[in-house]
């Protein structure tokens, strides 16, 4: 186990420089932030003395190193617009996005798990349809149109939900559940499908030919095996909807990390950009690493060399 820790800490470590490489390079491809930052009448001295305050008239393989360097140490540099130090506000936003994945996750958690379950010990039954249609609507719909449609009518013409912002529980169903669907699409259909293996297994067989309960075989053969494969997608998942919930918190005016990047990437804010981009890496990675360790707590015929 040790060494399996140790071998994900440094694929996670070379992951995450890639992460600093691309996020680095790729947000000054959006333009000079001066445009921005600076009225249309500044002159090119003003616009000089911008450039040489901020350190963007520096190479950008310095700049690069300098970036590196104090982001190890959770400096990301003071955001151009907010003129704050942009970690604080990355952890200010961080509470919302993390009540919007939460309750997403467990919304799609509590629908999907008992259908695919059902599903696959009861392949044709109305429940099993119920859980494909499911997977099919989650996997194939729009989160935006979804969002868009929810609004127009729980929203504007029924009333029972808050039309967009953060105020109270009523006003996270809405984006928790259009954020959500897709996740939930995935679990239904990966639970069936893992169900309806193991159903089949010679294990599961010789259980039955012992004269063990249809209940017994169920929890104490069929749930254990498809919970290892479950643990791998919620693992990812949530770390997705945390990270990916750009459009959903557009739509909705939730402000959490998402509709902050958007915010930052329109204002060329580049030092906030990279504290968003690289502070959700490390979540995500830190999350795929306690996923694969989770393995052995639930099978323990999982072991890491």
């Amino acid at each position: 186990m040790q060494r399996y820790i140790l071998s994900s800490l440094a694929q996670s470590a070379l992951v995450l420089l890639g992460v600093f490489v691309l996020v680095f390079f790729m947000v000054r491809l959006t333009g000079d932030p001066t445009t921005v930052m600076l009225a249309r009448e500044a002159s090119p001295e003003q616009r000089a003395a911008f450039r040489e305050q901020m350190g963007f008239d520096r190479p950008l393989p310095v700049q690069f190193v300098d970036f590196v360097a104090k982001a190890l140490v959770g400096n990301f540099g003071n955001s151009l617009h907010y003129r704050t130090p942009a970690l604080p506000l990355v952890l200010e936003r961080l509470p919302a996005s993390l009540e919007l994945a939460f309750v997403g996750l467990l919304m799609s958690i509590v629908i999907a798990v008992p259908l695919g379950l059902w599903g696959g010990a009861r392949p044709g039954s109305w429940i099993d349809l119920l859980g494909r249609g499911v997977g099919l609507f989650g996997q194939t719909v729009p989160t935006f149109w979804l969002a868009l449609v929810m609004i127009i009518v729980f929203a504007v013409r029924l009333g029972w939900f808050p039309v967009a912002g953060r105020s109270g529980w009523s006003s996270v169903i809405m984006p928790a559940f259009a954020l959500g669907l897709p996740t939930m699409g995935r679990i239904v259909r990966l639970t069936r499908a893992s169900v309806m293996e193991i159903m089949g297994e010679d294990y599961v067989r010789t259980a039955r030919s012992k004269g063990l309960s249809a209940r017994t075989i169920f929890y104490r053969h069929v749930l254990r095996n498809a919970a290892v494969g479950l643990i791998s997608v919620i693992g990812i998942q949530f770390g997705y909807m945390l990270g990916g919930s750009v459009i959903i918190e557009s739509v909705f005016a939730w402000p959490g990390l998402g509709r902050l990047a958007i915010d930052s990437i329109s204002i060329r804010d580049f030092p906030l950009v990279q504290a968003i981009a690289l502070f959700t890496s490390v979540v995500v990675i830190g999350l795929n690493v306690l996923t694969d360790m989770a393995y052995a707590f639930v099978d323990p015929r999982i072991r890491y060399g």
